[in-house]
C-alpha cells in the first residue's frame, strides 16, 4: 500500500491515507498514536488554542520518540486525567491549563499565564470554572509557581478578567491604597445587561479597561460611547477608561488621579505611596 502510495507514512508506525500536507487534526493524531498511550496536552490540549504548538502528555517515567515539533511532558496517572469520550485523546481542560500556566510562569511570563486563565473561563465557550482550576491545583503534589498560579485563580474569582484589570487591581487600586471596587458589576442603564470593569458603587464612578484587543474598532468606540452616556443619563454614574499604558507605565500617576475623582465624588480616604511612586509623586 506504501508503494501503490495508498499510506503514507506520517511517523514510523503511524500512517495516513494521502500523500498531501497534514492538516492540524492529523498532525495531533499523529503525534498521539506515535507516543501511544498518550494524550493532548498543555495549550494543546484546549480546543479554543487552535495554533497552539503540539504537546503529547505521556505516563511518567516512559521515553518516547516524539514527531519532529511535538514536545512530550511526562505525567503522573494519565488515565486519571483524561477527558472522557475525546478523539484525540486529551487532558482535562483544568489540568491542561494548570501546566500551562505552571510552564509559562517558570518562563516569567505571567502575563501570559493570566490571559491563558482568562480565556479558559471567561473566554468564548467558557470551558472552565477558577473553582475547578483552583480543584485541579489541589489534585497536584507539585507544581512549578504554584503560589503565583493560586493568587491569578484569586484575581480571576474577583472579576479582573483579563491581564490589563488585573494590572489596575494590583498597581493601581491595591497599590496605593484606594477604595475597593466591585468587578464586573451588572447594569441595566443601555436597556439591556452589560457588565462594568470596575465599579465604586459608594461614589458613582466606573472605572473601564480598555484593552486594544476589544476596544479598537468604530463599533466598539459606539458601544463604549452609548454606555458611558446611558451611565451618566439614568444613574448619573461618571465613567473613566484606562490603557495599558496608564496601568503599566505610570500606574502612580493613574491612581493620584482615580483617587481626585473619588474625593470629588465623596470619598474621604486617603492613598499610599507604592515602591514605583516617584519622589514628586
Amino acid at each position: 500500500m506504501i508503494r501503490r502510495h495508498e499510506l503514507t507514512v506520517a511517523h514510523p508506525g503511524v500512517y495516513v491515507v494521502h500523500s498531501g500536507p497534514l492538516g492540524r487534526a492529523q498532525r495531533e493524531w499523529v503525534a498521539v498514536l506515535a507516543a501511544w498511550p498518550a494524550a493532548l496536552a498543555d495549550t494543546a490540549a484546549l480546543p479554543w488554542e487552535t495554533g497552539a504548538p503540539i504537546t503529547v502528555a505521556v505516563e511518567h517515567g516512559r521515553k518516547v520518540k516524539a514527531p519532529p515539533g511535538v514536545r512530550i511532558q511526562q505525567v503522573r496517572h494519565l488515565a486519571d486525567r483524561l477527558q472522557p469520550g475525546v478523539e484525540p485523546p486529551r487532558l482535562q481542560i483544568e489540568q491542561a491549563v494548570v501546566d500551562a500556566m505552571a510552564r509559562l510562569v517558570a518562563a516569567g511570563d505571567e502575563p501570559e499565564a493570566y490571559a491563558l486563565l482568562a480565556r479558559a473561563c471567561f473566554g468564548r465557550g467558557r470551558r472552565a470554572t477558577p473553582d475547578g482550576i483552583a480543584a485541579a491545583l489541589r489534585t497536584r503534589a507539585r507544581v512549578a509557581g504554584r503560589r503565583v498560579i493560586e493568587g491569578m485563580v484569586e484575581d480571576l474569582r474577583t472579576g479582573a478578567s483579563s491581564v490589563l484589570e488585573r494590572g489596575y487591581l494590583h498597581l493601581v487600586e491595591r497599590a496605593h491604597g484606594l477604595p475597593r471596587g466591585r468587578r464586573q458589576a451588572a447594569s441595566a442603564a443601555t436597556g439591556r445587561r452589560t457588565e462594568q470593569d470596575v465599579r465604586y458603587d459608594a461614589y458613582g464612578l466606573i472605572v473601564e479597561a480598555d484593552g486594544r484587543t476589544t476596544h479598537d474598532t468604530a463599533a466598539a468606540y459606539d458601544a463604549d460611547a452609548l454606555r458611558d452616556l446611558a451611565e451618566k443619563a439614568h444613574r448619573d454614574m461618571e465613567t473613566v477608561r484606562v490603557t495599558y499604558g496608564m496601568v503599566f507605565r505610570t500606574p502612580c500617576r493613574t491612581a493620584r488621579q482615580i483617587a481626585i475623582i473619588l474625593r470629588r465624588r465623596g470619598w474621604t480616604g486617603g492613598t499610599r505611596r507604592c515602591p514605583r511612586c516617584p519622589p514628586e509623586e
